[in-house]
Parts: structure tokens; sequence; C-alpha cells
């Protein structure tokens, strides 16, 4: 038994030592940059999806914006025009954000909402701006957290020194005014 491991006692053995500890430290960085790809990936994807969702909820911003009498109105279908044109665009948060007060603006007041609603086909178009408007605001919160899960890998110390991001952005957070109108939120 003795001789079995006295040979790890000479220049063999701490080669042997070196190389396992090369393939656990590589092991180690591969695992932590395969994470990091899948995290970027999960970032990627929460980010079209939430594009997706908020295009969907301009569109069906600007059918509703005929329900409602200028200037709110027009203010509406301004500000959705504005996401509609551009949904290849990125995410421009200042737009997002006039969308979100036009629409405030247009349906913040539950008596004129329950007028809305009378109109049978304009109560299914309020019907479906609310749904948007929660798909927008789950999409949003799914990104949020893709983005604050990579930011937190990306801030490893061995991720910094190992270059594992590469060239990659630091994915960065989407910061919109998703709140729903009084007016729209059921009860």
């Amino acid at each position: 038994m003795d001789q079995a491991v006295g040979w790890l006692d000479g220049p063999w053995g701490i080669v042997v030592l070196s190389v396992l500890a090369l393939l656990v430290i590589g092991w180690y960085l591969s695992y932590l940059a395969a994470r990091l790809d899948r995290l970027h990936h999960r970032v990627e994807t929460s980010r079209a999806a939430l594009e997706t969702r908020l295009a969907r909820r301009a569109a069906v911003a600007l059918e509703a914006a005929r329900l409602v009498a200028p200037p709110a109105g027009e203010q509406l279908r301004l500000a959705a025009t504005r996401m509609v044109r551009a949904p290849d665009a990125p995410v421009s948060e200042a737009s997002e954000n006039l969308l979100a007060r036009a629409l405030h603006q247009a349906f913040g007041d539950a008596e004129k909402v329950k007028k809305l609603r009378l109109d049978p086909a304009g109560g299914e178009l309020l019907d479906e701006l609310v749904l948007a408007g929660e798909r927008v605001q789950l999409a949003r919160r799914f990104h949020n957290d893709a983005v604050a899960h990579a930011q937190r890998m990306r801030r490893k110390k061995v991720v910094r020194w190992a270059h594992l991001a590469g060239t990659a952005q630091m994915p960065q957070m989407v910061e919109i005014d998703d709140s729903q109108p009084e007016g729209l939120v059921l009860p």
C-alpha cells in the first residue's frame, strides 16, 4: 500500500495533482460559462416576449382609442400609433410611459368606463385591453427577473476574471409604467 501511494511523493505526484486541479478548474469554468449562456438566452427570450406583449397592448389601445372622446382619445391614438409603427424597434421606455399616461387619462374614470362597457363590442375591447395590460405586467416581471439573475451571475469575481461573458453587454432591466388605469381594473 505504501508503494502505491509513494509514487505521489515524487515529481509525478505534483504533475498528477496539477493536472487534476486544472481539470476541476476547467470543468467549473465550463459549468459557469454554460450557465451564463443559458441566463443570457433566457434574457433574450423574455425580452422578445415582453416586446410582443407591448406591441399587442399598443394595438389594442389603438383600437380602444376610438371609444374615447377627444382630447384623451386623440392622445391615446397618437401614443399607440407610435408604438404600433415600430414593433421591431427596441423598447422605448419613454414611449411606453407616454402610452401608459394616455391609457390612464383615457380610462382613469371608472364611471366613464362603465358607460363604455354598455356597448358589447366596447366592453369586449376593454376586456381585451385589460388582458393585454396584465400580460405586459407579467412579461416585464419575468424579464426583469431573468435580468437580475444574469446580472448577479456576471458580478461574480470568477466570471469577471475569466471573462466568461465575452463581449456580451450587461442585460438591462425594463422600467416602464405598466400599471392599469383605475377604470380598467376588474372588480
